[in-house]
């Protein structure tokens, strides 16, 4: 009785572990895991820490940093299919990836080839009606692009999409958390920049007047000893 209980319990623990086996790691795409530093990043892609560009300072400081895989190959027979990464940090987490993939070297592929490809890594996708913002927070636009299939955790998400702009294919991946996070202190980046925009303005005549003033006082003693009628 015992024996066949103790059966039975180890063949449930291990139905209920199956999903576990086999689910499948939405935390890191090409092993960039989402939530770490903006330094092991860029250490990994073998970049400067310094090549990555501030967006905003208040009430988070949002960073970007670019990276291009193909320039790390010599052969043009290995490049690689994807053209630029933009990696997306909040306050120095990584939780943003957007992948722009190379046209030339996804021609001719259709969407169904890239889904097949991805979910050998990734699993089966889902396919919602939905829209995602492609483009970095630094622009005036924002690119929307329709999802065109969709891998997700409750914690991560892959997004593939087409930008509207030559139609060539690209990716966002994003932590949940990170990215909720980071969208709020983006509106209020905002709204402090819109509201300090006139000030900002004056301050920066009024330099540009204390330069011009300074720049005259330093040429007068050599101009006014110099000059002739």
């Amino acid at each position: 009785m015992i024996n066949t209980r103790s059966f039975v319990i180890s063949i449930s623990l291990a139905v209920l572990a199956i999903p576990l086996i086999y689910a499948q790691d939405l935390s890191s795409y090409r092993g960039f895991q989402l939530g770490v530093n903006l330094l092991a990043v860029a250490k990994q892609a073998d970049v400067k820490p310094s090549e990555a560009k501030v967006i905003y300072q208040r009430p988070a400081v949002i960073q970007e940093l670019e990276w291009r895989p193909q320039s790390s190959y010599s052969s043009s027979a290995q490049r690689d299919p994807v053209k630029e990464v933009l990696f997306s940090f909040y306050n120095g987490e990584l939780y943003r990836i957007v992948v722009n993939y190379d046209k030339q070297r996804t021609e001719g592929l259709t969407d169904e080839d890239i889904i097949e490809s991805i979910s050998a890594k990734y699993g089966t996708p889902t396919t919602p009606v939905a829209k995602i913002i492609s483009s970095s927070p630094s622009q005036v636009y924002s690119d929307s692009e329709e999802v065109i299939a969709r891998w997700e955790d409750s914690q991560y998400s892959f997004n593939l999409f087409r930008f509207s702009y030559g139609s060539a294919p690209g990716m966002l991946v994003f932590s949940k958390r990170l990215d909720a996070l980071a969208q709020v202190a983006i509106v209020h980046a905002i709204r402090l920049n819109e509201q300090e925009a006139p000030q900002r303005e004056i301050d920066r005549q009024k330099q540009q007047h204390e330069e011009k003033r300074a720049a005259g006082q330093k040429a007068r003693p050599v101009n006014k000893a110099n000059f002739r009628p």
